[in-house]
């Protein structure tokens, strides 16, 4: 896999300059720009050893401490979805699961990421988990952080997607701001993080949010469901899996659907966790990856050779 460096590599990645609301010291990572579908995806990367691909649909900066947590034993890679965090702004009909997974794709094969552990989180999952799907034998553990992976049913499930990606909400939030200011209090990312932190996320989702609604609308119906269910029946399902959940965000029972895919994942609850677990317990959650890996994925690796 090739490392990236102050220097731009290649044609398709460039160095990506970040924007004055989010200073070096805040986001302490190389990030560059990578141009899939016509547009600039945003990717950042941070360590050296075994890959963690991270990937969410709210955008990257809640991965931080977490992956400056594990930078001194694997390498770290995460990017932002079309139109999300540093991502530029995309149009409506660019904003779908699909276009997420083929942005998951695309990184995965400009920086030659041969052999990665997916970490991946909210509406993140079905994409990455179909970009894993795509891309053969390139992915070798999966760990799930307040995620799904399949068809969302009944009536509380599609409910709230459908409210939540509805033109009215997504109307409001673009009015009030009200989504990213509670989502960057401590009953969202902002647990453990300063003041400047909290700002720095409530700004880069609040310049978002449409593309994040559109993702919720997205994602009730999205075409690859199917997909999925014939990865998770195949190749995905041999996996490793760890999962991980706020202890206070499993209204829908995630954890036990899990389970039921993979009978032998590991699963994870952090106390009094919401839908961020990375955040309200980033130490706790980058442990519970580095053990999971070193005993369920580093040795399945070394069984196979």
């Amino acid at each position: 896999m090739p490392s990236l460096t102050h220097t731009d590599r290649g044609s398709s990645l460039q160095r990506l300059p970040l924007p004055a609301w989010l200073p070096q010291d805040l986001w302490p990572f190389d990030t560059f720009a990578l141009w899939v579908d016509g547009t600039r995806i945003a990717v950042s990367v941070t360590g050296r050893g075994p890959v963690l691909l991270f990937y969410t649909g709210i955008g990257s900066f809640i991965w931080r401490d977490v992956m400056l947590s594990l930078s001194s034993t694997f390498h770290c890679v995460t990017l932002d979805p079309p139109g999300i965090g540093l991502s530029a702004p995309a149009p409506r009909d660019a904003i779908s699961l699909e276009r997420s997974a083929r942005a998951v794709d695309a990184v995965i094969q400009a920086l030659d990421l041969g052999d990665a552990t997916l970490v991946v989180h909210d509406t993140g999952g079905p994409s990455a988990f179909a970009a894993a799907a795509r891309c053969g034998r390139c992915v070798n553990g999966l760990v799930g952080v307040n995620t799904f992976g399949w068809r969302p049913s009944g009536a509380a499930f599609r409910g709230m997607l459908a409210v939540m990606g509805s033109k009215t909400m997504r109307r409001i939030d673009l009015a009030t701001g009200v989504l990213p200011r509670i989502t960057s209090t401590t009953f969202g990312v902002g647990r453990h993080l300063d003041a400047r932190s909290r700002e720095a996320y409530r700004i880069g989702i609040a310049r978002a949010i449409g593309a994040f609604h559109e993702y919720l609308r997205d994602a009730r119906d999205s075409t690859i469901y199917k997909e999925l269910d014939r990865a998770f029946a195949g190749p995905l399902g041999q996996l490793p899996l760890l999962t991980i959940f706020g202890e206070r965000n499993d209204p829908l029972g995630f954890q036990p659907r899990w389970k039921a895919l993979f009978p032998a994942a590991q699963q994870m609850v952090i106390p009094k966790g919401n839908h961020f677990p990375m955040c309200d317990d980033p130490r706790g959650v980058a442990t519970a990856i580095r053990e999971w890996h070193r005993k369920y994925v580093a040795t399945r690796k070394d069984r196979a050779s």
